[in-house]
């Protein structure tokens, strides 16, 4: 607690935005394991510089951004090792074993027959000091197998790690496009069984490639946090929020039926034009963003791209509309009645 307060007070008194890759970065200044951080980050103090979000981020992807890649090599690389360790370890045991398994077969052949009493003892030591070495092997595998279980315990936990991080998407730390493909296949194998409502929204971000030209691409990317943070943090449960891809974003809603998802949908886009952005350098009023949503609805019969084309027709229509507004199905089909001359597609 007292490194986390450490983490928070730093950020608060940097101004800078309390992402999670800015807390892991602090909180590992605070906690002091990594020397080489410590000693850039005490220069930067000591040289009077101020810090900002840019220099954080730089930090952060200098000494604590890993590759999923290669942290995937690593863990591949540990099992390897310790996989080979195993086996070398069974390996020695069995030639142990095969050799004390000779020498009874041995024994039982010279007790057959007849044999004086001193090379009986001189058997009895002989076997009992095979005996003593084939325990001292079964002891020593014991050990190693026990290790290996510990340490393949260990590197379980960090492949689990890596297949997360390797579902996220690594600037808005929401799931990314692999995680909603699998997420979306389970969402409708769910409701074929159960036959529970299940509703997908599409959200494109307005005029964002103005946006981008005009401000830059960091504050781009700023704003895709930003969305991403309020739709991750408007849904519940199973809802499962992703970046499609660009400036697309989607969330697969679970026992949730269009109306349901509707509302939800209005929330969102309200908490996301409520939002005023600034420039934190200079305090510049940037303006505010919207977003477009369409939404569609799970039928019997539906595959994810089919529930996918449906959700993308409602937000090529929100779009078409004006923008900055919620478009479903159902408000589409009314549209294409009302006017049979127009198509969304």
């Amino acid at each position: 607690m007292g490194y986390a307060n450490s983490a928070f007070d730093l950020l608060k008194r940097s101004g800078i935005p309390p992402y999670p890759q800015f807390y892991e970065l602090l909180f590992t200044y605070a906690t002091g394991v990594n020397p080489t951080l410590n000693n850039r980050i005490n220069a930067i103090f000591r040289a009077g510089n101020t810090p900002s979000a840019n220099l954080a981020e730089t930090l952060y992807n200098e000494f604590l951004k890993s590759d999923v890649n290669d942290r995937m090599s690593a863990v591949s690389e540990r099992m390897h090792a310790r996989i080979d360790a195993v086996h070398e370890a069974i390996d020695g045991a069995m030639i142990t074993a095969n050799a004390y398994s000779g020498s009874l077969q041995t024994a039982s052949g010279d007790l057959a027959r007849d044999i004086s009493p001193t090379a009986m003892k001189a058997l009895a030591d002989r076997l009992l000091a095979e005996t003593r070495n084939m325990q001292e092997t079964n002891a020593s595998l014991e050990e190693k197998l026990e290790a290996s279980r510990d340490d393949i315990a260990s590197l379980q936990r960090d492949l689990d790690d890596v297949r997360r991080e390797s579902l996220l998407d690594p600037l808005t730390k929401i799931a990314n496009r692999k995680s909603f493909d699998e997420g979306m296949d389970t969402a409708i194998a769910d409701a074929k069984i159960t036959g529970d409502p299940l509703c997908l929204m599409i959200i494109d971000i307005d005029h964002f490639k103005n946006f981008n030209d005009s401000f830059g691409h960091q504050t781009g990317d700023q704003v895709l946090r930003l969305v991403a943070m309020t739709l991750k943090s408007n849904i519940k449960g199973k809802d499962l929020a992703a970046r499609y891809g660009g400036e697309e974003f989607v969330a697969i809603l679970p026992s949730t039926d269009l109306e349901g998802a509707i509302i939800l949908a209005e929330n969102i886009r309200k908490a996301i034009q409520a939002k005023e952005l600034l420039k934190r350098s200079t305090n510049e009023k940037l303006g505010r963003i919207t977003a477009s949503f369409g939404l569609a609805a799970y039928r019997r019969g539906d595959t994810a791209g089919s529930l996918i084309e449906r959700a993308d027709r409602c937000l090529y229509a929100a779009k078409h509309a004006g923008r900055n507004k919620v478009f479903s199905e159902n408000q589409l089909s009314e549209l294409q009645s009302a006017l049979p001359g127009v198509s969304a597609a």
